[in-house]
């Protein structure tokens, strides 16, 4: 079953705080998430700051410069993973290095019927 790992964070602290992981150590991690044959994607996330928010509304599209909430945390990136069962996916997000400063917010992939 494949899970989204969402990886959160404050972005002004992401870096600066003793147990920041470096990116050396994330990729480390992501290699390794690979190797175990279970990695679908990966990717970091370019600063909150450069995001847009879109909206429909009565066949009306708005535009907002930034994210769609005010968070003391931002989605800084997000793995996508294979796992037999939410337990496994779980100890995959719980080893996430970004975790020791942010969260991981692990769901599962909603399969559609063909």
């Amino acid at each position: 079953m494949k899970y989204l790992c969402l990886v959160y964070s404050d972005e002004r602290l992401l870096h600066s705080l003793p147990e920041s992981p470096k990116d050396e150590e994330c990729m480390a991690y992501a290699e390794s998430i690979q190797g175990s044959g279970r990695m679908v994607a990966a990717e970091a996330l370019e600063s909150v700051q450069t995001a847009t928010t879109v909206r429909m509304r009565n066949g009306k599209m708005s535009i907002t410069d930034g994210p769609f909430a005010e968070t003391k945390e931002q989605l800084a990136g997000f793995y996508l993973i294979d796992a037999r069962d939410l337990n496994e996916a779980i100890q995959v997000a719980g080893n996430i290095p970004a975790a020791r400063v942010g969260s991981v917010e692990v769901r599962p992939v909603r399969q559609l019927n063909p």
